[in-house]
């Protein structure tokens, strides 16, 4: 079975232990990044199966029609990115474990720490440091602040541990549905949705990007968050309403942000207004990028090509297609 790697950007996945899964395979793995469907469709056409990271390459209808001879697409977690539709009419296999109530420990670890890294200014002190200009500003302890977690999920309930570790108040907000499930849980619930982001010291999302969520998080919700707030996002670029997080930041409300999550990745240009502006935190998505979260990842996504290629597919999400 000949099987494309797609976006792995550093030639990272053939040194975890899980590559050994493909062994009996003909893998190739790409390590650019091709939007054009014309040029990947032509790069993917020898294909019997495909290993997504993470949403970076999306499979649209307009694509899989170009690969007559793809079996298989391996993946792992929600697949907004997938026309699941389109692959099922073409007879093509779509494999993904949703893991349950696993969270990304690497993802909330990640908010953490650009979190803390908000609150101190840390990246500003270093840099001044450096320069020989010993410290400049003061920092914010955590305790006793507030956090405003926006989405009652896994990640967020791991964050929010982290939180109340520190000494912070956790208030939430979301969806009504979400709200309703924190609510029964016991956790405090925001009085309003405007309360919650003029009240937080800070405000962390975590929501899953899909129709119903895209720019969930509006340039009036930014407008209304203090001039001191950090805004941190490890989810997705979309849920912010689009060009709003550069408005507010011009405007001073709220006046940090951190962000791993980009509207258009990878941003590949020195210049780019968000990621240089002098009062963001940013980080290239990396919020899920360690060892450990990799080697969980793709030994699932691995192991669904092995187990396909060996008649006996697992975590389908289309299973007519079997029939």
């Amino acid at each position: 079975m000949k099987v494309a790697i797609l976006d792995d950007w550093f030639d990272t996945l053939r040194k975890l232990p899980c590559f050994r899964l493909l062994d009996d395979c003909e893998v190739d793995v790409f390590t650019d990044h091709v939007k054009e469907i014309s040029l990947l469709a032509k790069r993917l056409l020898p294909y019997d199966a495909i290993s997504l990271f993470r949403e970076r390459t999306p499979i649209t209808a307009e694509l899989v029609s170009q690969l007559p001879n793809l079996k298989v697409i391996s993946q792992r977690s929600v697949y907004p990115h997938i026309d699941v539709k389109a692959c099922t009419e073409r007879g093509i296999v779509v494999c993904s474990n949703l893991h349950g109530n696993t969270p990304s420990y690497a993802a909330a670890e990640h908010t953490w720490a650009l979190i803390m890294a908000g609150m101190r200014d840390l990246p500003a002190q270093m840099a001044s440091l450096q320069k020989g200009n010993w410290q400049i500003g003061v920092g914010k302890s955590l305790y006793g602040r507030l956090i405003g977690l926006y989405g009652y999920g896994r990640i967020a309930k791991q964050v929010a541990k982290y939180a109340e570790a520190f000494g912070m108040k956790v208030v939430w907000w979301g969806s009504a549905e979400g709200r309703q499930r924190a609510a029964k849980d016991g956790k405090v619930i925001a009085a309003s949705r405007s309360i919650f982001f003029s009240q937080s010291d800070v405000v962390s999302v975590h929501v899953r990007l899909k129709p119903q969520t895209k720019g969930v998080i509006t340039a009036g919700d930014l407008a209304q968050m203090r001039s001191d707030g950090l805004f941190v996002n490890t989810s997705r670029a979309g849920l912010i309403e689009h060009g709003a997080m550069l408005a507010a930041l011009d405007n001073g409300h709220p006046g940090k942000a951190a962000i791993d999550v980009f509207d258009c990745e990878p941003i590949i240009s020195a210049n780019d207004p968000l990621v240089c502006h002098p009062n963001i935190i940013a980080t290239p998505h990396i919020g899920f990028v360690t060892e450990d979260e990799l080697e969980l990842q793709f030994k699932d996504i691995f192991g669904q090509i092995a187990e396909f290629k060996n008649g006996r597919p697992i975590n389908v999400i289309n299973p007519e297609v079997l029939n």
